[in-house]
């Protein structure tokens, strides 16, 4: 895939972060701030590409135009798809903006949908057991809101087991070629906040575990751009057969930021809903910043695992994988 194919593909993402037309301030300085580090990947400059964007100065179909190969043309649906699934369900602006690209790419109308059908189910799968009841962050509270009254405790060493187990997990995932799996790490990162909190008592959702997330100031549209993209720009996503093999030879940088992002975000978890959730919003940042410079220094130690293990997944399994969490 050549560099005219890469910037149309990520200038294509950027407008499905927003079909929606409901980023806030935050969620489009967080866009910027992805695509102001994914330039320093390559000469593509992703800054630009996102003022053009923004400012709609470009077109859906002078962008797919520089997509020539049948390839190219499927991985930018594909991550398209990905994109505007990653924060839940497509709305319905979503699933427009989906059925013009897929128009416009020409592409096989029946694989798009089975596709599509396959994100969707992903995003839409259930955190848990009678995972509902909304319990707003912040402001913070010492007393345990919608508390469970047979929570599964697990002891420390068993929560730090399963915070690295994940973490290890999500990074084999983003060795994959397949967009899908890069889309998975997110669900089950919402599943590994789940367990923690029922642990302790909480009984969390959907709603609750984006917003604690957001506080630490990993978005889930923009962490699927930032993992995405590094494969895209690193010439490992959408390779098939040697692909893989080869991007494990060469380590794979965005792997180390799943696992990463992962062990950082269960270990501040972990403490949050230990303590009541009292901690404040700085409080919490800081947590996770520290966290997760301790957690990018551990991914030497751990890539070895991450790599067996990425040979071990069936990549048509995905949505089982994340189902089970």
């Amino acid at each position: 895939m050549n560099e005219q194919e890469q910037q149309a593909i990520l200038t294509l993402c950027l407008m499905a972060a927003f079909a929606d037309g409901h980023k806030n301030e935050s969620e489009r300085a967080e866009l910027k701030r992805i695509a102001d580090a994914l330039a320093g990947e390559g000469s593509i400059n992703l800054a630009a590409l996102y003022q053009d964007v923004l400012l709609k100065r470009v077109s859906m179909a002078s962008t797919v135009a520089a997509l020539t190969t049948p390839n190219a043309r499927q991985l930018a649906f594909e991550m398209a798809v990905c994109v505007c699934d990653a924060d839940g369900v497509q709305s319905a602006a979503e699933q427009a903006f989906l059925a013009d690209l897929q128009s416009a790419l020409a592409i096989d109308l029946q694989q798009s949908a089975a596709y599509s059908r396959q994100a969707e189910t992903i995003a839409a799968l259930p955190l848990g057991a009678g995972a509902s009841g909304s319990t707003p962050l912040p402001p913070p509270a010492p007393a345990p809101l919608g508390a469970v009254e047979h929570a599964s405790t697990l002891s420390e060493a068993e929560m730090d087991k399963m915070i690295l187990n994940a973490a290890i997990l999500n990074g084999a995932l983003e060795l994959l070629p397949e967009s899908l799996s890069t889309m998975a790490i997110i669900p089950l990162q919402m599943k590994l906040v789940y367990r923690i909190g029922k642990s302790h008592g909480f009984e969390l959702d959907r709603g609750h575990i984006k917003d604690f997330l957001a506080t630490l100031g990993v978005g889930l549209t923009s962490q699927y751009l930032e993992q995405a993209g590094r494969n895209l720009l690193g010439g490992l996503l959408g390779k098939v057969g040697g692909g893989l093999l080869r991007g494990l030879g060469k380590q794979a940088v965005s792997s180390g930021m799943s696992f990463a992002s992962t062990y950082a975000l269960g270990h501040v978890a972990k403490r949050y809903y230990a303590g009541g959730r009292s901690f404040s919003v700085p409080m919490l940042r800081t947590a996770f910043d520290d966290m997760l410079g301790e957690a990018k220094g551990l991914q030497g130690r751990y890539l070895p695992e991450m790599q067996a293990k990425a040979r071990t997944l069936d990549t048509a399994q995905i949505i089982e994988l994340v189902r089970q969490g």
